[in-house]
């Protein structure tokens, strides 16, 4: 006949041991820690220095939001937005976490009595 008979594996194989277990896991362990070396702590790094900079943020700054706009600060309206002039009278609302860099810092504006 053309069929040939298939033979299973001895009965007596070990079951793996703990050696063979590290040595499987250890290439998974290593990726693991360059992906938090070279990913995770560098966006974390970013996402700290973007609070502060949100943070520290005053009248007279010249920022850039995430949208595009480029405008100066002329109010802290609350901890979650501020008011923005992009153009002469022309004044917009923003929230501080769509503001992407801050240009230059200014001297904050004395409100004249």
């Amino acid at each position: 006949m053309l069929i040939t008979s298939a033979f299973a594996q001895a009965a007596g194989a070990a079951p793996p041991s703990a050696t063979d277990m590290i040595g499987t896991l250890t290439p998974f362990v290593l990726i693991l820690i360059i992906m938090y070396f070279l990913i995770m702590r560098p966006q974390q790094r970013r996402a700290k220095e973007h609070a502060d900079l949100i943070k520290n943020m005053r009248r007279g700054d010249s920022i850039v939001t995430n949208g595009g706009l480029i405008g100066k600060v002329t109010k802290i309206i609350d901890d979650a937005e501020l008011e923005l002039e992009i153009a002469p009278n022309v004044r917009v609302r923003v929230i501080r976490n769509m503001i992407a860099d801050v240009r230059s810092k200014g001297e904050p504006v004395k409100d004249q009595a």
